[in-house]
């Protein structure tokens, strides 16, 4: 258990059998309520946010005129290739999943294209055993009970959801390994696809095409050695592959609407940045 800024934060080892499709989880909430502001920012991976207090007032792509998404309880998002802002009137209570793309294609049981740069329902993507789901974990009397009874609902529903072509899986497996620093033409030689073939069926179930994964998956390690301090933009451009401090700052530009600068001033903390 530990605090993050005005919010604790639990969380602990998810069991074996979900680490191949779970990223992390944590239970979150606040050590006094206030409103707050934050931005998203791609991280290549899905999230379940399982709300228990009070919803998020608003949730829109940076950008976006009007209220945006009218979805600001449980929800999911699929990969996104842009910000998101996410407004929270204060009182917080929730549980925050991280999957990997082809854990949320187990999970959710939907093409991840129909779920990319979209924030849905919980219920309208897991139907209505979701919502009983939350409401157990509002009940349950502790942090190690909810715990419990999220392992057994995702196993139960990862066990029977789709099972990813290999090829995707492989090929998703090279590019994240890479940072993103492999190209198209070289990950289709690797599974033994068209390249065609190779973007259609990536696609479908990471959400994002090849190319796109490999910004969002650059952009991601460069957010993580920034926030690790100790290193200049010279050698963060040269270690995740831009062909210069320019193109770093127009992908920051474009996938986090900031810049490297002010991302490293800010605090970020699984993909949100405090505004």
């Amino acid at each position: 258990m530990t605090r993050v800024g005005d919010r604790w934060r639990v969380t602990r080892p998810w069991p074996p059998r979900l680490r191949p499709f779970v990223h992390s989880y944590a239970g979150y909430w606040e050590a006094a309520a206030a409103p707050y502001r934050v931005r998203l920012v791609p991280t290549g991976r899905a999230v379940v946010l399982i709300s228990l207090g009070e919803p998020f007032a608003h949730v829109r792509r940076l950008g976006e005129t009007g209220r945006g998404n009218a979805v600001t309880g449980s929800l999911v998002a699929g990969l996104e290739d842009g910000p998101r802002v996410c407004d929270h009137p204060g009182g917080q209570e929730a549980i925050r999943l991280e999957l990997t793309p082809l854990g949320a294609y187990r999970l959710f049981a939907v093409p991840m294209s129909e779920l990319t740069n979209t924030v849905a329902g919980l219920c309208d993507v897991l139907g209505p055993e979701a919502r009983m789901l939350v409401e157990r974990l509002a009940a349950a009397g502790s942090w190690e009970a909810r715990f419990d009874l999220l392992d057994e609902a995702l196993a139960a529903r990862i066990e029977r959801g789709p099972d990813p072509a290999p090829e995707v899986g492989h090929a998703w497996r090279l590019l994240s390994r890479a940072g993103g620093a492999i190209p198209v033409g070289r990950l289709a030689a690797e599974v033994g696809w068209s390249q065609g073939h190779l973007v259609r069926r990536f696609t479908e179930q990471i959400g994002l095409p090849p190319k796109t994964s490999a910004r969002v998956l650059r952009f991601h390690r460069a957010v993580g050695m920034l926030a690790r301090g100790g290193v200049n933009l010279t050698e963060i451009t040269a270690t995740c592959g831009f062909y210069d401090q320019a193109h770093l700052n127009r992908e920051f530009r474009d996938l986090a609407g900031t810049t490297p600068g002010r991302m490293a001033a800010a605090r970020v903390a699984e993909g949100a940045v405090a505004l």
